[in-house]
């Protein structure tokens, strides 16, 4: 369980803080971190609510890792989202459009949420192991 629990709050301290920023200054960080300018059709509004989304995601990952004992197997949700998320972000580094200056960070994204898919993973393969589902 101490694995699972670990690797909940670290992605949600992640999402937490990207969240937030998203949240809060889409228009800085769409441009210089991914390459993404804002344009006319509101992507900033999309930004912001991915960002709102994130942070409520994260007081949900927040609030089962406090109960993972009891409620470990809720992790499958946030490993399925975790590794879709994986899923697109990797192909987008790949086969996107993505400019040239933002591949590194399209390419770092990617790392670190395959890294946070496969603790949550093992997290889960462990605690599975300690405790069947009920």
């Amino acid at each position: 369980m101490f694995t699972l629990r670990r690797a909940l709050y670290v992605q949600a301290a992640a999402l937490f803080l990207v969240g937030a920023a998203l949240a809060v200054a889409p228009t800085v960080l769409l441009p210089h971190l991914f390459g993404q300018p804002p344009s006319l059709f509101g992507e900033t509004a999309w930004a912001r609510l991915a960002g709102v989304e994130g942070v409520g995601l994260a007081m949900v990952m927040t609030m089962v890792g406090h109960r993972v004992e009891e409620l470990w197997w809720w992790a499958w949700a946030f490993a399925f989202t975790t590794v879709a998320a994986a899923v697109v972000v990797v192909l987008n580094a790949a086969f996107g459009l993505a400019r040239a200056e933002s591949r590194l960070a399209w390419w770092s994204f990617a790392a670190v949420l395959v890294a946070l898919s496969l603790a949550q993973l093992y997290g889960l393969y462990v605690s599975s192991r300690e405790q069947p589902l009920p």
